[in-house]
């Protein structure tokens, strides 16, 4: 992943860091191009419209690459300032749908230690959730939470605003089940903007300055997953989710 500039008409507008996908440059030049020719800007500059009838449905390995591209394009609407909704809705679309896809996988065939060899000896497990993005509750209780006997007060969760107005009925319905609300632990609501729930669930794992702890992270975005492995004590096992 390196960074890219994003110039229009000679003018520096920001700098967008490239997923590692086959198609990520060829996505960054045509959406420049569109945005700087005025032209509609739509998820058609990412897709075609048979690919995104095929995301409709389930993708093994839960169409990663495809959820690149996508945060690509909104990451640079962001700081262009064109409108991604169709882009954020079809990236809600498949992750729902491969998301409620678990019976074709197991959450802990896909757990994986990323910062050493070995796991280590570690006193408490914690849980940093962004139930936005991974949000098949019963799973995640099922194959994390309960194997790994992680208490409520060492799950964090994080969600934005329009995720927590369209999903709140269903997770709570969901967690109810177990016993629970999403006030049982460590909930934030975020404010809009860039990667907020990212970023808050960054930030509280900062606070707390965990030693000797396993971690586990559960997010689709690359980016978050380097910026946990950056900022973990090396005493810590830190576990993502892979493909």
């Amino acid at each position: 992943m390196h960074k890219q500039k994003i110039t229009i008409e000679h003018k520096y507008r920001g700098s967008i860091k490239l997923p590692d996908t086959k198609e990520a440059k060829n996505i960054f030049f045509r959406t420049k191009q569109a945005y700087a020719n005025h032209e509609e800007m739509s998820i058609a500059l990412v897709f075609s419209s048979y690919k995104i009838q095929q995301l409709q449905n389930y993708v093994k390995g839960g169409a990663a690459e495809e959820l690149e591209n996508l945060n690509l394009y909104i990451e640079m609407g962001e700081i262009l300032g064109f409108l991604t909704q169709d882009a954020r809705e079809l990236r809600n679309s498949i992750l729902l749908t491969n998301d409620s896809a678990h019976s074709k996988f197991n959450i802990t065939k896909r757990i994986k230690l990323i910062n050493k060899k070995q796991k280590s000896k570690a006193d408490e497990s914690y849980l940093f959730w962004d139930i936005e993005n991974f949000s098949s509750i019963s799973s995640i209780f099922a194959d994390i939470i309960e194997p790994y006997s992680i208490t409520d007060e060492k799950i964090f969760l994080a969600a934005n605003p329009d995720s927590l107005y369209l999903k709140k009925s269903e997770w709570e319905a969901n967690l109810y089940d177990y016993g629970k609300t999403l006030q049982s632990f460590n909930f934030i609501k975020c404010d809009h903007g860039k990667n907020v729930a990212d970023d808050v669930l960054l930030e509280q794992f900062v606070s707390l300055k965990l030693k000797n702890s396993n971690v586990y992270i559960l997010t689709f975005d690359r980016e978050l997953k380097e910026r946990f492995l950056e900022s973990t004590h090396e005493s810590n096992n830190l576990f993502i989710l892979g493909k």
